[in-house]
């Protein structure tokens, strides 16, 4: 595996176990460290053991999320807690989406989505988190900012639009048609109409 491969699959890692515990958080309302045994977080069980203890990654974990805003700390009976910021909840909500939208039952209408966008260049790390999340849904590039969908997913684009704070540089559109669509059909596994 390369360099490049192995960073990705490190950092995809820790965003799993940062959401796992965002999770967490939310269901419990807040969460002290002594409380995030084994059997609070089974998510963190296909870490390698060994290589750091739970405690350890558990705080390691809780500042990443409360350095980004999502979590903090609250102090009460001497303990400390974490709670769950509107932030956290914004972005929790964000990621239960996306896993939404990749697991639901899919049945096609015989129409295309498809999502078109023009950021600015001074917002390019915006377009590359947008590409990348299409990316990561199913969407599959036409041209440069010409992304196709076969499935209803209007919803989880209004929704990428507020968390990327983009709205009128992305425009969805429903089209029953698309020209030499064949090579997207076979892409999807659909059928020839």
């Amino acid at each position: 595996m390369g360099k490049l491969e192995e960073a990705s699959r490190k950092r995809k890692k820790k965003q799993d176990i940062q959401h796992a515990v965002l999770a967490a958080v939310a269901v419990a309302g807040f969460l002290t460290l002594a409380a995030t045994a084994p059997n609070a977080l089974r998510l963190l069980d296909y870490l390698p053991n060994g290589k750091y203890n739970l405690k350890y990654r558990m705080k390691s974990v809780a500042g990443r999320l409360a350095a980004k805003g999502y979590v903090v700390w609250v102090e009460k009976d001497d303990k400390k807690y974490l709670r769950i910021t509107p932030a956290g909840r914004k972005v929790l909500a964000f990621e239960q989406a996306k896993v939404a939208l990749k697991n639901q039952k899919k049945k096609w209408d015989g129409r295309w989505r498809m999502v078109t966008f023009d950021i600015p260049e001074r917002r390019s790390v915006v377009r590359f988190r947008l590409r990348a999340v299409m990316r990561e849904i199913g969407f599959v590039r036409m041209q440069d900012s010409v992304w196709v969908y076969p499935y209803d997913c209007e919803d989880f684009i209004a929704l990428l639009k507020v968390e990327l704070k983009i709205g009128r540089d992305v425009l969805y559109a429903i089209a029953d048609t698309i020209e030499h669509d064949k090579g997207l059909r076979r892409h999807f596994n659909l059928p020839e109409l």
